[in-house]
């Protein structure tokens, strides 16, 4: 598994738009050794978060292929995350084709519907030949399965969605985020499956693997 940056980001997202038009980690993965610099990186000053909680961040992006590969392992991860763990998804927009998404992520977040339709929005996009790139074709597609149409018309350009998007610009910012799918572990590190390759020519499915056994380790290390 590479990484989605933001020199690729637009290519990546036509690349998709046009294909579009339980957690088992092996025992390699599980005895990831830590290499700061190589398969994580420290930020300079610890970020505000939560009292009490160690906030854990996946910055990604709907279109991004890497990210779609990675929720193979975050969906089953998310749900070991101990109590004092507060995991969030932030959807980042490198560039402007990707705004689109980042404001249909936020609205169904708003919703609280998100988690209802990831996997069905993800499987569109990347398998399906769906680009979903208008709030027409959203409603299209999950109108069927659930999602109230005029309350989505409504909340797509809200000011609360506006809010919620610049908060996501601004802890990508802040997050130094510079391509995904990358975890921000307590404010203090940045993995990914990038990262945990290590210069290795491994499958997608072991990167993953590697990046979640190393968050584990950083999360470990971490007095919220």
């Amino acid at each position: 598994m590479t990484r989605l940056n933001r020199r690729h980001a637009t290519l990546a997202t036509a690349t998709a738009l046009v294909g579009a038009a339980g957690l088992s980690p092996n025992a390699s993965a599980q005895n990831v050794a830590l290499q700061e610099g190589r398969n994580f990186r420290r930020l300079p000053k610890r970020l505000a978060s939560t009292p009490g909680k160690i906030e854990v961040l996946e910055f990604f992006l709907y279109t991004c292929p890497h990210c779609f590969d990675f929720e193979t392992q975050m969906g089953p991860w998310i749900k070991t995350l101990p109590a004092n763990v507060e995991f969030k998804h932030v959807h980042v927009a490198f560039q402007a084709v990707t705004k689109h998404y980042q404001r249909l992520y936020f609205a169904l977040d708003a919703m609280g519907v998100e988690k209802q339709f990831r996997s069905v929005i993800f499987t569109a996009i990347h398998r399906q030949g769906n680009p979903l790139d208008t709030p027409e074709a959203v409603v299209k597609l999950l109108g069927p399965l659930g999602l109230d149409a005029a309350k989505f018309n409504a909340t797509f350009n809200a000011f609360g969605v506006n809010a919620r998007i610049n908060s996501a610009n601004q802890l990508a910012a802040a997050y130094t985020i510079d391509g995904v799918p990358t975890l921000g572990i307590g404010g203090l590190y940045l993995t990914s499956p990038e990262m945990a390759r290590n210069g290795e020519r491994v499958p997608a499915d072991v990167s993953g693997q590697r990046a979640v056994a190393i968050a584990n380790q950083l999360i470990a290390s971490i007095k919220a």
